[in-house]
């Protein structure tokens, strides 16, 4: 039987459902409306000419293509149907080397279109599926992409007619990954993940005449990637973890001369050299926010740019190297695009996302604190305090787990601060951003360690003064689920009042099974082979446990999800129906990992405010 369990639309519940309360109304100025109305700029890229940005911007459930003059002005739309997209898991459009075309890849094909809008898209290659990672060679006639062919990601190259395409990789070493053409075209690299380590990122360099690869950087479980050309083409940036922090390396297409570059002891990412090859534009990761960064790249000097709180990413040069494109977003501000001067530090707001009722609106920025879990390791977190408490908490618990609650906008979470919730965010071990030493602290202990800090950030929580310690909630999305679902199973403490798990697993073995190869995969870094491991997996998985758990449960899933398979959440809600359990269950037919569409966000809102303000919030005056 290929699918056991039916999938369908459903709302489901057992126990009296969290209906909405009279007495609870929305704060003023807000509504789930407006906040499920905002749209998201993200992944810019600037012109060759540096005239232009081109972007992809959400809007009516679509994510389609836009450009903007890097002068500032009204964004002209170029694509009109490319469906909505998870903003974190897209691509960055590609300008041709004379900027008079770009590239993007939207459901599983790569397109190209006229930048003057001239003409509609045009899909290059059709008879290649599951196509990412477009990227166009020098002389402009042609395309470097990735596509999938028997259980492993490739590199090819492929004509601006589609009628010429070869394949450049091998099948059987491992996927292929980001590939980068160099300044003469004569050569590309890119990032290979080896199918014999799960836990190594070489980075590798093909010539295109002879097809011989080099690996010039590969160590055993070391992963390095996001490789980069130097103007010249004498030199390769990338990242690697080989030190225990993201630090930037140098080495040249040869091989030889390999050096760390930076050595600041935080994380460095989004490599950009500059025209003259003298510096590398980065983002500086400290303790959660993304401070825009300068790199020598000769002796490693670091000058930070630009360290208002918030995440700065994607910076890009202008063709003379006076400025700086880049995006940033912080918890009080929506993505924007920003110009900012290299010499003065200047900067210059490109575009306005934010509609005027919500810049109105007073919202807090957190304060980041830490607090000690079961063991006495400190974990970071942030903790965001209301204007008018409501003596009700929510752990807000990110995703991953190889991911970090970052300084970045979050519109759910404002507005449960505007209703009066303090929300504090976890970066349990196994986080980023705090070295590879804490990242890797979950590694065979999904679920167990981790859960614990997660249960100790309502102990601290409840030292706060003004928090009532009946009345904490946890909730999250994908891991961040599954840390509810642990949280709520294997809490002999009970702190928690209710929990709420988006997208989130419950039965580690059957969801990597039923999961994408790129999930399982990923899986296996942190748990190795369920054949070779399963006690591992055993003992991650909390689908044994659901008669443990004593406080009410909302479950929300989209059944598009091929990240984390629908079937968990059926799984753990037969599990909670058996022991007759308190929950409420609501299915998505059209939403993948993560809710993309207005209509359901706004439903999936709806859901989470009410039941949060029926478990939580306190009899109120009306």
């Amino acid at each position: 039987m290929t699918n056991p369990i039916k999938l369908e639309k459903k709302y489901e519940r057992n126990g009296w459902p969290s209906m909405p309360r009279p007495d609870a109304k929305p704060p003023t100025g807000w509504s789930l409306e407006l906040i499920s109305s905002l749209k998201r700029i993200f992944n810019h890229r600037l012109s060759p000419n540096g005239k232009q940005i081109a972007f992809f911007w959400e809007s009516d459930d679509l994510t389609d293509l836009y450009l903007i003059p890097s002068t500032g002005g009204w964004p002209q739309r170029l694509s009109t149907d490319r469906g909505p997209t998870l903003f974190w898991n897209d691509e960055v459009p590609q300008w041709s080397p004379d900027g008079t075309k770009l590239t993007f890849t939207s459901e599983g094909h790569a397109w190209v279109m006229d930048a003057a809008g001239g003409s509609l898209p045009e899909k290059i290659a059709p008879y290649l599926s599951a196509c990412w990672g477009a990227r166009w060679m020098p002389d402009g006639q042609s395309l470097m992409l990735g596509f999938e062919k028997d259980e492993a990601d490739l590199l090819g190259l492929v004509s601006l007619d589609g009628r010429a395409f070869k394949i450049l990789t091998p099948l059987a070493e491992g996927d292929h990954w980001d590939p980068q053409p160099s300044p003469d075209g004569t050569q590309v690299a890119y990032t290979l993940r080896r199918f014999d380590d799960f836990n190594r990122l070489d980075i590798c360099v093909l010539d295109l005449a002879s097809g011989e690869t080099k690996t010039v950087y590969g160590k055993p479980k070391t992963r390095a990637w996001g490789v980069r050309w130097s103007p010249d083409g004498k030199w390769l940036a990338f990242c690697s973890q080989e030190n225990g922090h993201d630090d930037a390396w140098l080495v040249h297409p040869n091989g030889t001369g390999l050096k760390r570059l930076s050595e600041a002891g935080l994380d460095v990412s989004d490599l950009a050299w500059s025209p003259d090859g003298k510096q590398i534009a980065c983002v500086l990761n400290r303790a959660g926010s993304g401070e825009l960064a300068l790199l020598n790249a000769r002796t490693g000097a670091l000058e930070v740019l630009r360290d208002t709180p918030g995440w700065h990413s994607r910076p890009q040069w202008s063709p003379g190297g006076a400025f700086l494109t880049v995006e940033f977003e912080s918890p009080v501000q929506l993505p924007e695009l920003y110009k900012v001067q290299v010499a003065t530090g200047q900067v210059e707001a490109l575009t306005a996302n934010t509609p005027p009722v919500l810049a109105a609106r007073r919202m807090p920025m957190p304060q980041a604190v830490s607090y000690k879990s079961f063991d006495g390791l400190e974990i970071p977190a942030f903790l965001f305090t209301p204007e008018k408490p409501n003596r009700a908490a929510i752990v807000w618990v990110h995703g991953g787990p190889s991911s970090q609650y970052t300084l970045g906008w979050d519109e759910l979470l404002q507005y449960m601060l505007a209703k009066g919730y303090t929300v504090i965010a976890p970066n349990y071990r196994g986080s980023t951003g705090y070295g590879v030493a804490f990242e890797q602290m979950n590694y065979e202990k999904w679920g167990i360690e981790d859960t614990q800090d997660c249960l100790h950030a309502a102990e601290y929580l409840k030292t706060l003064p003004g928090i009532d310690p009946a009345r904490i909630a946890i909730m999250g999305g994908s891991y961040g689920g599954y840390m509810t679902i642990c949280s709520l199973a294997r809490d002999p403490g009970y702190r928690f009042a209710c929990g709420v798990a988006k997208y989130g697993d419950a039965d580690v073995i059957n969801s990597w099974a039923l999961c994408s190869r790129e999930l399982r995969y990923y899986t296996q870094i942190f748990l190795g082979h369920p054949a070779k491991n399963r006690a591992v997996y055993e003992a991650a998985s909390p689908i044994q446990e659901a008669a443990n758990v004593r406080k009410p449960m909302l479950i929300l899933h989209g059944l598009k999800d091929d990240i984390v398979p629908p079937e968990s959440s059926e799984q753990w809600v037969e599990a909670l129906k058996r022991h007759d359990k308190t929950y409420e269950y609501q299915t998505y037919p059209t939403e993948p990992h993560g809710f993309v569409r207005r209509a359901e966000k706004l439903d999936a809102w709806r859901r989470i405010e009410q039941f949060l303000d029926w478990y939580l919030l306190p009899e109120m005056s009306l």
